[in-house]
């Protein structure tokens, strides 16, 4: 098996290539209906973490959180031709760890693909009555 690379995990936001970003997250089956407007908003409003290889730019994910009590992952993308080297593990064990959200309690998200990906983190699939969502 090949060494992988070494891939640096920044929690700096002016670090992120924002096009790309957006872009990546407009091709998903979660963010396909947002722009660029709504995506700079939500990362200028969100604790955002970025990998990236030899200076480039290979993966993103942020959480919507109040910095206190609250914090849901979400937009975990890892860029299409780095796929399968373990970089979306980085950067989720990276926002697990981030220094400005240590004390919350708890963390949720929504896949719809992804649960046991998540599970090796200790997410547990919610099935307890209690959650629930508004869909405009």
């Amino acid at each position: 098996m090949a060494d992988r690379p070494e891939v640096e995990i920044s929690y700096d936001l002016e670090r992120i290539d924002f096009e790309r970003t957006s872009e990546l997250i407009r091709a998903s089956y979660w963010g396909e209906k947002r722009t660029d407007a709504i995506n700079r908003k939500a990362f200028d409003h969100s604790a955002c973490v970025a990998a990236f290889i030899d200076g480039q730019q290979v993966g993103f994910a942020r959480a919507m959180t109040d910095y206190a009590c609250f914090a849901y992952l979400c937009d975990v993308i890892v860029w299409p031709d780095k796929r399968g080297a373990g970089i979306g593990k980085k950067l989720v064990q990276a926002m697990l760890d981030h220094p400005d959200l240590a004390g919350i309690p708890a963390f949720s998200l929504r896949t719809s693909d992804a649960h046991s990906f998540y599970e090796a983190f200790g997410f547990e699939v919610s099935n307890d009555g209690m959650y629930m969502r508004f869909v405009r």
